[in-house]
């Protein structure tokens, strides 16, 4: 009886503790297994959703623009339709596109994702950064589109463009790449210089206007040229959207961009091979001129004369002078500090320090 009580409490035991094994082991599987789809569902919140996920939530942001003007005398007057693409930005109505995409217009006519056609009113544009605001009247819900951070992009980080290539037959394209490089200077043939990003996502004609989007679904930049030259290939440019924020703000508020402005041009940039033939006592510098009338002439900054620090700060390019101006406020005076060579260059390049008052 002892023996058989003995046995049956060996058996007992036995079996507690497998069952308590696995019951150990199944609660541990279950656990990791709830933490891992608790951090898949995280990094699907943070932004590792599919292309065709992003392409299906930001694609009814994406509009269709078609710019109508005429060209010709009274008696042989022909209408040229151009199309672009634009972002919409908010519930009002707003979208955001490049300025070359509504330049010289005189009708605006904007396709919706549904395929309904809106006429669209000027808001503002802003030639420097190639932007433009226009709206629409708003009948229908439109879905804006989530403006990104663009500085906390990164290299080789994945990107897709979404527009109109070759027209509205095109609509909403999307096209997948990378950031291949952020802070690229452009300078167009007006003169002005951006800092773009730089894609191999296919930024095609008609694309203008439209959308740099991130794994985030969200708008990290607005697509505004492509270099289409021999031996070049994949070369796409986008605005970087922390700018087009700035820009649509003061648009939507003011009609334009408000700047600080000098109000001179830079005539050229000097580096260690210039600042040596003429003897100069730096080694960098902007050469300007100042517009008549303009802050700088007011504060006796004449032609030819040399940028070489604002408000203590080393100035080397064109493009530090413009960026380091932009950074100012209007009404606020900076000191600028030059180098001034002589016209009759009798005597020796002087350095001089003048406080000039930033305009709009």
């Amino acid at each position: 009886m002892k023996r058989e009580t003995l046995r049956g409490a060996v058996y007992f035991l036995f079996f507690f503790w497998i069952g308590l094994g696995f019951f150990i082991l199944s609660n541990g599987w279950l656990t990791a297994s709830n933490e891992q789809m608790a951090v898949n569902e995280e990094k699907k919140e943070a932004g590792s959703r599919s292309i065709s996920e992003i392409a299906a939530l930001v694609s009814p942001s994406i509009v269709g623009i078609t710019n109508l003007s005429r060209t010709g005398d009274f008696f042989s007057q022909r209408q040229i339709e151009q199309t672009g693409s634009g972002v919409i930005i908010d519930k009002e109505g707003h979208i955001v596109t490049n300025n070359h995409v509504i330049a010289g217009a005189e009708r605006l006519v904007v396709t919706l994702a549904d395929g309904n056609e809106e006429e669209a009113k000027l808001v503002g544009a802003d030639p420097r950064t190639d932007l433009a605001v226009i709206k629409i009247k708003v009948d229908n819900r439109v879905t804006p589109a989530v403006l990104g951070d663009s500085s906390k992009l990164a290299v080789g980080q994945e990107v897709i463009a979404i527009g109109n290539p070759l027209g509205l037959r095109f609509a909403r394209s999307v096209t997948a790449g990378i950031v291949s490089g952020l802070n690229r200077l452009l300078t167009t043939e007006e003169g002005f210089t951006y800092r773009l990003i730089q894609t191999d996502a296919a930024i095609n004609p008609g694309n203008s206007g439209g959308a740099l989007v991130n794994m985030s679904g969200e708008v990290v930049g607005i697509n505004t040229v492509k270099i289409a030259a021999e031996g070049f290939e994949g070369m796409g440019f986008s605005i970087p959207s922390n700018q087009v924020k700035n820009v649509v703000n003061d648009i939507k508020k003011y009609g334009r961009v408000l700047r600080p402005l000098m109000g001179i041009r830079i005539l050229g940039e000097i580096g260690k091979d210039e600042a040596r033939y003429y003897d100069l006592p730096v080694e960098h510098g902007v050469v300007i001129e100042p517009v008549l009338g303009g802050p700088a002439q007011r504060a006796g900054i004449k032609k030819y004369d040399i940028v070489t620090k604002i408000d203590g700060k080393d100035i080397e390019t064109g493009i530090e002078l413009q960026e380091e101006i932009f950074s100012k406020k209007i009404g606020q005076a900076v000191k600028v500090e030059i180098v001034r060579i002589p016209a009759d260059r009798k005597s020796g390049p002087e350095k001089k320090t003048l406080n000039v008052t930033l305009s709009d």
